[in-house]
């Protein structure tokens, strides 16, 4: 409560200096108002400007209703964002975005099926269905390559065209991908089809993390990130259903592989409607890439609709004004410079890029794929019907699997990152160490084997799962944020095509139970990295992480 007194007029403002309004409104907002109390204006006060102190008679009146309703509005967007979360308008941010991972998801579900049914003489529809090793290889990993290459399409353009135009980007290769594969007259086709559709994986598994990280309230931040994963396993788990309904069915295969491009629809749609990220847009300013005024503007209009607040939130323009200035911070006299291509490799960058790209390297080389091939036969051994059919033992699987992110998305941010990640990677290793055993020494106890197995998916679903790419989209500085989130999904993908070229060759030389140790080792190096590297990010702002953690 200030008071400030003059000879001529009497107010009593409960306002700060910064909630005072910019200017004075128009006379049809002039009237008196009784939810203002008295003060006494000085000449000498530093809250008012002079040519308010120089007011009269009616003049001292109608300020005194103007700044009435100002106070009004300032306290009423101050309630508004102390309400709480709008789960309404923080959902389709999320959802639109996250079709780009259940998309991802869908097609490692779908393969698996469209193999079986494209190699058949009775069900591939083709005359091509003799496929050779090599071309069945193309065939499933086409779309690797094509998201090889996609997010070192990225690492360029991503901070240029923003993260909403990159995943409409993403939803047309996907659309395009997946008509081209449906349809394919040949093998060759088929091949390109499943490459365009790649593309559209790693664009999307580039933007949609960063979409959905920095449009989402900081306290849920780290759930709707887990959230994405959720969607990718859900995209599994559908893929393995489309292909366990269509894999009788001639040319089973195109309706597995078609049946995205109408998701496709849906994402791109959803993201049209969608504003561009508030932080992406603000970056562009500090870069001196627009008027800074127009952007700061279209920033506070994209928060707001984000939030689902109303306009004229005072919360909203303070933190758009506290972003826009610590970036003008960190590019003071480089404004014309996006940085240069090496930057993501110096500084907290380069701290950054060792926290995420090693989450993800470690997410990958810790045998998940390779694990999840020796499920079958696990399950047979343990006596279980099921697993005569690959296709219903795939849908076991992907149910657990979604069933363990599930808790990795309700307690990601209770428990934080560390926690689920020590905990799931301390468990990555022992199922791992048992999985080794159990071919070594322990093969009459097949029960010992199905149980190593759930803990290895459980331990990896609450942890390298979903959390790797929750931290990948938060770890790095606004900066280079799009180019280090585009190396860290370039080394994911990478070293998922490592892992299985080299899976097969190594399999046949060391073993099932030598496998299983070098992979457990390789977890046990894991956990040592993230006791010592992995900082907590649990309830920080995204400005926070990069004050805090990375200088």
């Amino acid at each position: 409560m200030a008071t400030i007194s003059s000879a001529t007029c009497t107010f009593r403002i409960r306002a700060t200096p910064s909630s005072l309004p910019r200017s004075f409104p128009s006379p049809s907002r002039l009237h008196s108002s009784k939810k203002m109390e008295s003060l006494h204006i000085s000449q000498n006060s530093p809250l008012l400007p002079p040519s308010l102190l120089r007011l009269r008679g009616n003049q001292a009146g109608q300020v005194h209703s103007s700044l009435s309703e100002d106070v009004v509005d300032v306290e009423t967007g101050k309630e508004e964002a102390e309400r709480g979360i709008e789960w309404s308008s923080v959902f389709l941010p999320f959802f639109f975005p996250a079709l780009g991972g259940l998309l991802f998801g869908y097609d490692i579900g779908a393969t698996s099926g469209a193999t079986i049914s494209l190699q058949s003489a009775e069900l591939s529809g083709t005359t091509w269905f003799s496929l050779s090793a090599v071309q069945l290889g193309l065939v499933v990993s086409g779309s690797l390559y094509g998201a090889l290459a996609g997010s070192l399409l990225a690492y360029p353009i991503a901070d240029i065209i923003g993260r909403r135009v990159e995943l409409i980007t993403a939803s047309i290769l996907y659309f395009a991908g997946g008509l081209v594969t449906g349809f394919a007259p040949d093998l060759i086709i088929l091949i390109i089809g499943r490459v365009i559709y790649g593309l559209g994986i790693g664009m999307a598994m580039h933007g949609a993390p960063l979409y959905i990280a920095e449009t989402s309230p900081s306290k849920i931040r780290g759930t709707l990130i887990s959230l994405k994963e959720l969607f990718i396993v859900l995209g599994i788990l559908l893929g393995y259903l489309i292909g366990s309904f269509n894999i009788s069915s001639v040319g089973g295969w195109r309706y597995m592989y078609g049946l995205s491009a109408p998701i496709a629809v849906i994402m791109g749609l959803g993201m049209f409607s969608l504003p561009s990220s508030p932080r992406w847009l603000l970056l562009r300013a500090a870069q001196g890439k627009g008027s800074v005024e127009q952007l700061k503007d279209k920033a506070v209009k994209s928060l707001l609709k984000l939030r689902g607040l109303s306009e004229e939130n005072y919360e909203v323009e303070k933190e758009v004004e506290d972003t826009l200035v610590s970036l003008k911070e960190v590019y003071s006299g480089d404004k014309e410079d996006e940085g240069s291509i090496l930057e993501v490799f110096q500084g907290p960058s380069l701290k950054a890029f060792v926290i995420g790209g090693g989450l993800v390297l470690f997410q990958q080389i810790t045998g998940q794929p390779s694990v999840l091939y020796y499920a079958a036969s696990i399950l047979q051994s343990a006596g279980f019907s099921a697993a005569s059919d690959a296709a219903r033992v795939s849908v076991v699987i992907g149910l657990f699997k979604l069933l363990m992110t599930g808790v990795a998305v309700a307690k990601a941010d209770s428990l934080g990152r560390r926690v689920l990640l020590i905990g799931g990677v301390s468990g990555i290793v022992f199922s791992l160490f048992l999985l080794a055993a159990y071919y070594k020494v322990a093969s009459g106890f097949p029960f010992l084997a199905v149980g190593a197995l759930l803990l290895y998916v459980g331990s990896y679903q609450v942890s390298f799962g979903p959390i790797s790419w929750l931290m990948v989209s938060e770890i790095f500085p606004l900066r280079t944020r799009g180019r280090g989130m585009s190396l860290a999904v370039f080394t994911n993908f990478g070293s998922n095509a490592l892992v299985t070229f080299a899976f097969s060759p190594l399999t046949a030389i060391l073993g099932p139970a030598n496998i299983f140790i070098l992979f457990g080792a390789i977890a046990l190096v894991s956990l040592v990295f993230v006791l010592f590297y992995v900082p907590e990010t649990k309830g920080l702002s995204l400005e926070e992480i990069e004050s805090k953690i990375l200088k």
